[in-house]
């Protein structure tokens, strides 16, 4: 199929540091096994996005960071994004009208192939599907986790990925689950979801899983020093060119304990043999299907004002997901 109408969308691209704007680009014609799709609203991911968006992506990293259908170079400019909700317009005769999910920067329309979309539930709203990359990212750091029905698990970080984290295991039978974080006004986004909150230590030393899901080295320390004999510490955190001090002169030796990384580009070995990555953003879109996890879109913002109002959105530490509204 090809589209003979030159298409103009617009994208949102962060042009140096600190900066962002909107700009044109012609969508090329349609090619056999593409779709067009108008976005409806995307979601803007705080934690990564604002290290892209400083800069602050290490050169080592410059190949591992891209993401699907990004554009530009790091560090500028780049167009940079990967969770939009959009409905095909254009393509094969089976996708047309579908709602789908696309890991795609912040663009009003856009041409992918259709491998690289996945058709939302029924029952999911358009809306809260833009949590769809975060709850993907959750469910990467549960199975890297390992976390067993009765274990005690602290999760250091109240923000989208952390609440996700919780969120997952707290469903596990006899699990506890404790979040942690500084920011006070946590709590009452802990109780809508029936977690444990703590501002300052968590109430244990014996924790079974810990998992640091805050960006803050700060936590990954405490997370050494409250963890039982032989327990998992899973960084989940990214932190760019930061350089990170710790701590390993205390009980790590003695309690034998395994730190370990979680990144949700490579699916966990315990999982490899029968996840796909599409099974598991499927699995992620089902996982969706809860409305106290509105809770977890902050405030949103048209796309027509974006570029203005991007710089204080990414700075707010009260940020969770922002949604941005085509």
């Amino acid at each position: 199929m090809t589209s003979p109408t030159m298409i103009i969308a617009r994208a949102l691209w962060f042009s140096s540091q600190g900066q962002c704007e909107i700009r044109p680009e012609v969508l090329p014609a349609l090619e056999e096994g593409q779709a067009r799709v108008r976005t409806l609203f995307s979601g803007i991911s705080r934690g990564t996005e604002s290290l892209v968006f400083q800069g602050r992506v290490p050169e080592s990293e410059f190949a591992r960071m891209r993401g699907p259908n990004m554009a530009g170079d790091f560090p500028f400019p780049v167009k940079y994004g990967y969770a939009a909700v959009g409905r095909v317009e254009e393509g094969p005769k089976q996708w047309l009208g579908k709602t789908v999910f696309c890991l795609h920067p912040h663009q009003d329309i856009f041409t992918v192939p259709v491998d690289r979309l996945t058709i939302l539930p029924e029952a999911l709203p358009a809306q809260r599907a833009v949590l769809a990359a975060n709850m993907e990212t959750a469910l990467n750091i549960v199975w890297d986790a390992g976390i067993l029905p009765g274990d005690n698990v602290a999760v250091f970080g109240a923000g989208v990925v952390g609440v996700l984290v919780s969120f997952l295991a707290s469903q596990i039978p006899g699990t506890r689950v404790d979040l942690l974080d500084p920011n006070p006004s946590r709590a009452l986004l802990a109780a809508q979801f029936g977690l444990n909150f703590y501002p300052d230590d968590p109430p244990s030393e014996t924790y079974d899983v810990l998992i640091n899901a805050s960006g803050a080295p700060e936590a990954l320390t405490m997370a050494l020093n409250h963890a039982g004999q032989e327990a998992r510490i899973v960084e989940a955190s990214w932190y760019g060119d930061t350089i990170l001090k710790l701590a390993l002169g205390g009980p790590f030796h003695a309690r034998r304990l395994s730190l370990l990384s979680s990144q949700v580009g490579t699916i966990p070995p315990t999982q490899r043999a029968r996840w796909t990555f599409a099974r598991r953003l499927k699995k992620a879109l089902d996982l969706l299907l809860d409305d106290r996890l509105d809770a977890l879109i902050s405030a949103q913002t048209a796309f027509d004002h974006i570029a203005e109002a991007y710089p204080e959105i990414i700075s707010d530490p009260q940020t969770l997901c922002h949604r941005i509204c085509y």
